[in-house]
């Protein structure tokens, strides 16, 4: 029997494309973006594996590391991946060197000078980089649809801020890419 603690992913999945009705189209685009076939992944914000999934069906060798400071949804990860740990991004990452960090729908919620440092220590630790997430338009910058605290930035500031480009954008929501030499 499942804990009342641990998510009911059909619910949580459903209350997300409530919110994002866009969000199978940017799981699509995030792990269509990479770029090359990924021995080592980190996800950032794995929640229940959603994304880790899908990239285990597009690259079924890749070794997929999960963190999120949210222990209910590595509860629930932990089914798709080998290894999760319970930590934020702020936290240091752990030891890579790794093929790709990868990051759906986490991202907005670290400060912009978080943001900065997130990419700052994601270029020494990996070759490449795939964001997929919500971005001000506009005169909205700062704001989203998302509740709780977000502070989404243009998808051009994220972009130079990864030394990434924009392969995808639909709405607020943008999938970014930077590779980098290793």
């Amino acid at each position: 029997m499942r804990s009342m603690s641990q998510p009911d992913e059909s619910s949580y999945l459903d209350s997300v494309r409530g919110q994002v009705p866009l969000y199978d189209a940017l799981q699509d685009a995030a792990v269509a973006a990479v770029p090359f076939e990924p021995s080592r992944v980190l996800e950032l914000g794995i929640g229940t594996g959603e994304t880790a999934s899908r990239l285990l069906a597009r690259f079924p060798d890749a070794n997929v590391t999960g963190l999120d400071s949210d222990p209910d949804m590595l509860f629930k990860a932990r089914e798709i991946v080998d290894e999760v740990s319970l930590a934020r991004m702020e936290d240091p990452l752990p030891d890579g060197p790794w093929d790709l960090i990868l990051s759906v729908l986490s991202v907005h919620r670290l400060t912009d000078e978080q943001k900065q440092t997130l990419f700052r220590r994601v270029r020494e630790q990996s070759k490449a980089l795939v964001i997929g997430d919500f971005v001000s338009l506009g005169d909205d910058r700062g704001e989203t649809r998302v509740e709780g605290e977000a502070y989404p930035d243009t998808a051009e500031d994220l972009a130079a801020w990864c030394d990434g480009k924009i392969v995808w954008s639909e709405d607020d929501l943008v999938v970014i890419v930077a590779e980098y030499r290793r």
